[in-house]
């Protein structure tokens, strides 16, 4: 009589199990963070938020890469990118600074929230045409990651003691505001998702990559700091490149119908 061997899950489906994971890794390192603010340790908070962002970056890559994608994962992480980056960031900022407001503060913390969800729940719904393809390398608005850290970025910058810039006590909730209103916006910006590397181009982008690594172990908050300001530039990048790429594809579409025509 044979044995059957105990399996914890089916081999054609053990490649799903490590995407999903790193998601459940980036929840609960979003969820610490809300325990490192509440101990007042920022720096910490930060750094939770930081490497759950970073999980979040590789777990869906990973999936796509080893085709372990789901509708079970696709739903994970979009729950746990609003514990992280939807409802953690904004606790963080309100136990360092907007908690002084009183009632002002939390309704800042709510609507940062309440922004936060609503972007995800578009994005979890947004589809595009076959000749819409183009757009999948543009996000409606910034992502979540990214709007949790923006928000951070005041905080980062105390934490860096540079102090070269200054800001009044209302600069935080109106900064807090901008960003969630980006969130839920339908500015254009760089998903960087189907980026085409040239092979010659690859030992200087892993170049790039591992100097952003050893710089953010050695100088964590003032990376973060540049990384937030780069970003802050690229939007008015990304919404130039967007409109000038729907420009020349509607004049593509126009010279294609008249000379159908002709």
């Amino acid at each position: 009589m044979e044995q059957k061997k105990f399996k914890i899950v089916e081999s054609k489906k053990s490649r799903y199990i490590l995407p999903n994971i790193l998601t459940i890794a980036g929840v609960c390192l979003g969820i610490s963070s809300i325990k490192f603010s509440l101990d007042l340790n920022f720096k910490m908070a930060v750094i939770f938020i930081t490497l759950a962002a970073i999980l979040d970056a590789l777990d869906g890559r990973i999936a796509r890469l080893i085709k372990g994608t789901s509708d079970f994962g696709k739903e994970l992480d979009s729950l746990t990118d609003f514990v992280s980056f939807g409802i953690a960031p904004a606790f963080i900022i309100y136990f360092w600074q907007l908690n002084s407001l009183g009632k002002l503060g939390w309704a800042i913390t709510l609507i940062y929230s309440v922004c936060c969800v609503l972007r995800l729940a578009r994005f979890n719904l947004t589809k595009f045409k076959p000749e819409e393809s183009w757009k999948q390398n543009y996000f409606e608005g910034i992502p979540s990651p990214i709007g949790a850290l923006l928000i951070l970025s005041p905080l980062v910058l105390e934490l860096t003691e540079l102090n070269f810039l200054f800001y009044g006590d209302y600069f935080v909730p109106i900064f807090t505001l901008i960003i969630a209103c980006l969130l839920i916006s339908k500015v254009p910006t760089y998903s960087f998702k189907n980026i085409k590397i040239k092979p010659a181009l690859t030992i200087f982008i892993l170049l790039g990559i591992g100097i952003s690594f050893v710089t953010l172990m050695f100088f964590t908050f003032e990376t973060l700091l540049i990384f937030s300001l780069l970003y802050i530039l690229s939007i008015p990048m990304a919404c130039l490149t967007f409109y000038n790429n729907k420009k020349s594809i509607k004049i593509e579409n126009s010279e294609d119908e008249h000379e159908d025509i002709l």
